[in-house]
């Protein structure tokens, strides 16, 4: 049909970012009871306050929170569609803050600024580099990370507009990591109901956890879970497609393997139940559906807060691996990660004193 409007949009490519592009991103999302408990179904997480409103009243929640993972999974979703969509990987993540808890019947949107662009020596893509905002209905800012992106040009040779590699912190600072809790009240907080007796006090640095259970990753279950995030990446989805690619199948969303690896986490760091900030994260290798995740953690440092008496931090580097238990399993041989390495992400999360 000549002359028509062409109403479909096949998603940016690199040469169509600018520095200091800002976008919009739809649609809204109202988080649901529904999200929660496929969120859970998918993963498993245990942590009580999320998992029970009357734990989160008696410590000093008005209700239970929303897992921060799901939260971050439902904002980033938002942006696929204008960044990612055309992507070769998603490279890393840093400078991530929780702001503000979300509630059931919140409802998330999100804006993007273009804050780097670099091109890749080969010619044929270059990264982006963005910072997310997501927001909820009354425009409170919930969670504000950056991340970057290897994305494909539309025509492989197309220099960028302008190049701009954006300095972000190593780490996010101890002084801020409050902000997205309220005051607790200990008194109660259970230890037998949370399931875990070690509070932030019972961990040293250089501590390493292995949190033993491992979970095989279904062809359904990653297919439902970016579903559930409203992730259109295509890389995920069209194994018609896929079949030529380097890998010849789908690639599971790397953000399904943080939420496994977090879930996994509650046995070793039951208490550990608020990540209040990500300080860096790479997706090492990929993973297919029929793999096993595994999980072990190890504490890089322990925070007070200041004016804060109920709660301190760990800064905690979760390493997941596939089909490799994780017991005495090293991270790097030499200057490269071990073989079977899939996930190497550094946050910080808070514990009851």
């Amino acid at each position: 049909m000549t002359g028509a409007t062409i109403k479909t949009s096949s998603g940016r490519f690199f040469e169509d970012f600018h520095l200091g592009d800002v976008i919009v991103h739809a649609t809204p999302r109202t988080v649901t009871a529904g999200d929660v408990a496929l969120y859970t179904a998918l993963y498993g997480p245990r942590f009580a306050v999320q998992s029970s409103e009357a734990f989160a009243r008696a410590i000093g929640y008005p209700a239970a929170p929303v897992d921060d993972l799901l939260v971050f999974h439902i904002v980033f979703g938002k942006t696929v569609p204008d960044i990612s969509l055309n992507a070769v990987a998603n490279l890393g993540y840093a400078d991530g803050r929780f702001l503000k808890p979300v509630f059931v019947g919140d409802t998330l949107s999100t804006t993007s600024e273009v804050i780097g662009l670099k091109q890749a020596s080969a010619g044929d893509a270059g990264i982006v580099y963005v910072r997310s905002i997501g927001r909820n209905q009354h425009g409170d800012i919930v969670l504000s990370y950056a991340r970057w992106v290897l994305v494909r040009k539309r025509q492989p040779g197309t220099p960028a507009h302008a190049e701009q590699v954006p300095e972000l912190a190593k780490a996010v600072l101890p002084d801020v990591l409050g902000e997205g809790c309220p005051p607790l009240d200990l008194a109660g907080h259970d230890d037998a109901l949370a399931g875990s007796r070690f509070r932030w006090g019972d961990y040293a640095v250089g501590e390493k956890i292995d949190h033993v259970d491992g979970m095989t990753v279904e062809e359904a279950e990653h297919q439902l879970a970016t579903r559930l995030y409203q992730n259109t990446a295509r890389v995920h989805f069209d194994a018609h497609a896929a079949q030529g690619s380097r890998f010849g199948k789908r690639l599971i969303y790397g953000g399904h393997v943080i939420s496994l690896a977090r879930a996994l986490s509650f046995n070793g760091l039951g208490n550990a139940f608020h990540i209040a900030a990500i300080n860096g994260g790479r997706h090492v290798a990929p993973l297919f559906a029929g793999d096993t995740v595994y999980a072990w953690s190890e504490v890089l440092a322990c925070a007070e807060l200041p004016g804060r008496s109920d709660v301190g931090a760990l800064r905690l580097r979760l390493v997941a691996t596939k089909n490799l238990p994780c017991a005495a399993h090293p991270l790097k041989e030499g200057e490269q990660y071990a073989p079977g390495v899939i996930l190497d992400f550094d946050y910080w999360a808070l514990l009851p004193r």
